[in-house]
């Protein structure tokens, strides 16, 4: 099975436990059992209180909570994770041993959230705890890849050399990540702006020539009729509309944790014209960058790649990875087992292939994600393209028939004047 499927099958449990402190503290963790959740509770040094699966309405809930901006668990944004990791890897390779470098960084860290990551950190390195581990016991903000990275660095001695291609990594993750939000930004303004409009439009501009139409006792057009019955309609349900979409987005998010659901889900956005390949583009710049940087670091193939299926969030492109580890480790190519599932763009099978025939995997892979992420680049541009005019014809198209009707309704009053 997957990490992608693992990760879904986990439940969510909610737990009640006091910390060093003598302050209670609660929360939600994904884990497949309570024992888990127990010995992840425990490396953290809290005291047990209470743990209890959590309810429908309670994951219905955390799911609202996410959708609106808010979490109850201790997070960091990855461009902090990312600073730090800069930081810390520039202190370390100047000389400067890791407790000093971490007592330095929390006293100058910017924020409450930074300061007490960064302390709890220390805490555990001084009491004799790898790095490594330390950052294990924080799982919502350093992931696997980091600790991997980071317990491969300790292990051959470099650790600085580590955090600073591991430094590398996050920020052309977040630069990434940070295209595609930059692209979605005005298709989605202009999609609230008209969306906004055309409500205005149905219930304040409308509603002010109802009542001269009824005076007039005139047989409105059928297209009038229906605008007037959706403005009143958004009037009297747009509230409970909203809601009930929420409600919707956070029912359609719990469903996807089911392994098949989200297997199904994951391999029809892979089908779907343009927006499909532009997925496989990332998916493949992601998994060749992830991939290459741990191979830099020294980590062997096998356990690079297992690392990376948990990169992925596409389930069926770590569905495919999981079955390229198993076929490395029985000896055979990655290429060709990744090339068989065409799941990932040929453009880096081809690539892989090459770096194994002449032993260069990691810095092929590297130069693989550089032509991916290009290719990405340009798909969101051709995205745009179409996606923004797509847009502003439908809903000028919606705004053309409201007005339209109106008029409709206003020639027919003048036709009965005369």
């Amino acid at each position: 099975m997957s990490a992608a499927a693992r990760a879904i099958e986990e439940g969510v449990w909610r737990y009640q436990a006091v910390n060093a402190e003598g302050r209670m503290v609660h929360g939600e963790m994904a884990a497949v059992s309570a024992a888990q959740v127990t010995q992840h509770l425990r490396r953290q040094k809290l005291l047990i209180v209470q743990i209890a699966p959590a309810t429908r309405g309670g994951a219905l809930r955390g799911e609202l909570l996410s959708l609106l901006g808010r979490r109850s668990d201790l997070r960091l944004k990855s461009g902090e994770v990312a600073d730090f990791t800069r930081k810390l890897a520039t202190m370390l390779t100047a000389g400067l041993d890791l407790d000093r470098a971490l007592r330095f960084l929390g006293e100058t860290a910017v924020g409450p959230r930074n300061s007490r990551v960064i302390g709890a950190l220390r805490d555990r390195v001084r009491d004799g705890e790898s790095f490594a581990d330390a950052l294990e016991t924080m799982p919502s903000i350093f992931p696997k890849l980091y600790v991997g990275l980071v317990r491969a660095g300790e292990a051959g001695g470099a650790l600085g050399e580590a955090l600073l291609r591991l430094s590398d990594l996050l920020e052309r993750e977040r630069k990434l990540k940070a295209t595609v939000q930059s692209a979605m930004i005005y298709p989605t303004v202009l999609v609230v702006a008209s969306v906004f409009s055309i409500g205005l439009l149905l219930t304040h501009v409308l509603p002010q020539f109802v009542p001269l139409f009824e005076e007039n006792g005139a047989a409105l057009p059928f297209a009038t009729q229906v605008v007037i019955a959706a403005g009143d309609f958004l009037t009297a349900w747009g509230g409970l509309l909203l809601v009930g979409l929420l409600l919707a987005v956070a029912a359609v998010r719990i469903a996807l944790r089911r392994p098949h659901i989200r297997m199904a889900f994951d391999r029809f956005l892979l089908r779907v014209p343009i927006l499909g390949t532009l997925l496989r583009e990332i998916m493949a710049a992601q998994f060749t960058r992830t991939l290459g940087t741990l191979m830099r670091n020294g980590v062997p193939l096998v356990g690079a790649l297992r690392i990376t299926e948990g990169v992925l969030t596409n389930a069926a492109g770590a569905a495919c990875l999981g079955d390229a580890t198993r076929d490395v480790r029985e000896g055979r190519s990655l290429a060709s087992s990744l090339e068989k599932a065409k799941i990932f763009p040929e453009t880096m099978t081809h690539f892989l292939k090459v770096g194994e025939e002449t032993a260069q995997l990691a810095p092929i892979a590297l130069r693989s994600a550089d032509i991916h992420e290009e290719a990405s680049r340009v798909t969101i541009q051709r995205l745009l393209a179409i996606l923004v005019p797509a847009i502003t014809i439908v809903m000028g198209v919606i705004v053309a028939g409201i007005v339209s009707a109106l008029l409709l309704a206003m020639l027919s009053l003048n036709d009965l004047a005369h």
